[in-house]
């Protein structure tokens, strides 16, 4: 069991090691991904993967990319359409993928996570969210309902008590809220007008109709944010007491994602700012009795997630802090990522080589990674950090038979300097980190990161650490 200390909000320590830096979804991470990895590698990998001793249970991911109108901060794969029908000719794809892609796992592998994110998942209405539900029901072994965790992504916007009902009645249980800030100013400036009450009424109808958590996600750092009006948007998701709370630091990232140019930069809050913005948030919600989880996720004591990082058992993968990290994730849909024993599958990103791969037969594979023993042992050290906080180096070292201190010997050197700072304790026995450090994970965590080290044509534009 590990000991996972309440931050401690330095500023000046965190404005020095607020880099740019890996969120650590995966390792490697998703720039190291691969073109030529294809179909023929993502079956060789379910292949071994079904050779396994015993089987690991599945995961499966589904990305519904449409959204009925662009909120100008968001960076994910989507189309942007008012059009209902655009869903038909993209849910003809995806039923064929998942009659293609089920076959490769065996039916004794049950599903024990499904998670719609996206996009809006919302989009699809009750009769086709419906179908594709049933759709993977017939072809995949689901587990029984007290074994499985179904969580979908919600815009409250576009759904109401009916919509809830109708998802608990397939199975869902766990629904995530996006808010971002309540705030009328904020809410003009990113182009999502959202009240309380849309979002409260999705929230009370998810606990009538029996779903184990709620979640809300908020965003620090968006146009007009001040610490007055943050504060408030806190106060109001407090008062619906969602069971986890997600506040994500905005990434500004316009010469990649096209919408976020019509966020006007100068009406950014500063550095200082930002700060300031991430320590009321740190102290609003632990003060109303939520744990830091890590990086950006909070939860009430009672939840999954805290319990899972009180017993250890805490992973991370693509859909963030999960309870269910050891399990194969297939990803189904445009842009999806998923991992398969020690490969990482992502489909197309776009919608024409979605489409075009699954026209011709194919699997929409389009690239990928297989990872060696490297990547594995630095995996496992970088999960630990990001999850437990600790790396036990004896347990390490029977893990994979390595000699710690051999073989992260020009780590072991980066280490010492975040000592020194304060924000790990090192000892020949244990690396962990400390109450100053826990909101420097991902700086923690790079030191293990043997492809930040490498010389590269483009540089990835990862986000700020906090």
């Amino acid at each position: 069991m590990s000991s996972h200390p309440a931050p401690v909000f330095d500023a000046g320590l965190i404005a020095r090691y607020d880099v740019n830096g890996p969120r650590y979804t995966s390792y490697p991470t998703a720039p190291e991904f691969d073109a030529h990895f294809g179909e023929i590698e993502y079956r060789a990998a379910a292949h071994m993967s079904n050779e396994d001793p015993i089987p690991r249970r599945l995961s499966i991911y589904v990305h519904v990319p449409f959204c009925f109108s662009p909120c100008f901060y968001c960076g994910c794969a989507r189309i942007i359409t008012r059009d209902r029908g655009k869903a038909d000719g993209y849910l003809a794809r995806l039923h064929r993928e998942i009659e293609m892609t089920a076959p490769m796992f065996d039916r004794d592998r049950q599903v024990v996570q499904l998670h719609f994110g996206g996009g809006t998942p919302n989009f699809l209405d009750g009769r086709q969210m419906a179908e594709l539900v049933e759709s993977m029901r017939r072809q995949f072994t689901f587990a029984g309902d007290d074994a499985r965790e179904f969580g979908i992504e919600l815009d409250p916007r576009d759904a109401d008590a009916d919509y809830v009902a109708m998802l608990a009645r397939h199975g869902f249980n766990r629904l995530s809220v996006g808010v971002q800030d309540f705030d009328a100013d904020v809410q003009a400036a990113v182009n999502r007008i959202q009240s309380v009450e849309q979002t409260r009424a999705v929230i009370d109808a998810a606990r009538e109709h029996g779903f184990r958590s709620t979640s809300i996600d908020l965003i620090y750092g968006l146009p007009r944010q001040t610490p007055s009006s943050f504060a408030r948007t806190l106060d109001e998701v407090i008062a619906i007491r969602p069971d986890r709370i997600a506040a994500y630091g905005y990434a500004h990232l316009p010469e990649r994602f096209k919408a976020q140019r019509r966020i006007d930069a100068a009406e950014l809050p500063n550095a200082a700012e930002r700060l300031a913005l991430l320590g009321l948030t740190i102290r609003m919600l632990t003060e109303a009795g939520y744990r830091y989880i890590g990086m950006d996720h909070f939860a009430l004591p009672g939840d999954e997630l805290s319990r899972a990082q009180e017993h250890g058992t805490l992973q991370r993968n693509f859909q963030g802090y999960s309870t269910h990290g050891a399990c194969d994730m297939i990803g189904l849909g445009m842009s999806s990522i998923g991992r398969v024993g020690d490969a990482y599958v992502q489909n197309a990103k776009d919608i024409v080589g979605y489409y075009a791969a699954l026209d011709a037969g194919r699997l929409p594979v389009a690239r990928g990674l297989v990872l060696d023993a490297d990547d594995r042992i630095r995996a496992d050290a970088i999960q630990r950090i990001m999850c437990d906080g600790v790396i036990e180096v004896g347990a390490f070292e029977a893990r994979h038979r390595i000699d710690f201190t051999v073989y992260f010997a020009r780590e072991i050197v980066q280490l010492h300097a975040l000592a020194g700072d304060g924000l790990i304790v090192l000892s020949p026995t244990r690396i962990a980190v400390t109450a100053r450090g826990r909101l420097l994970l991902r700086v923690v965590a790079m030191c293990f990161d043997a492809y930040l080290s490498r010389p590269r044509d483009v540089a990835p534009g990862y986000s700020r650490a906090l």
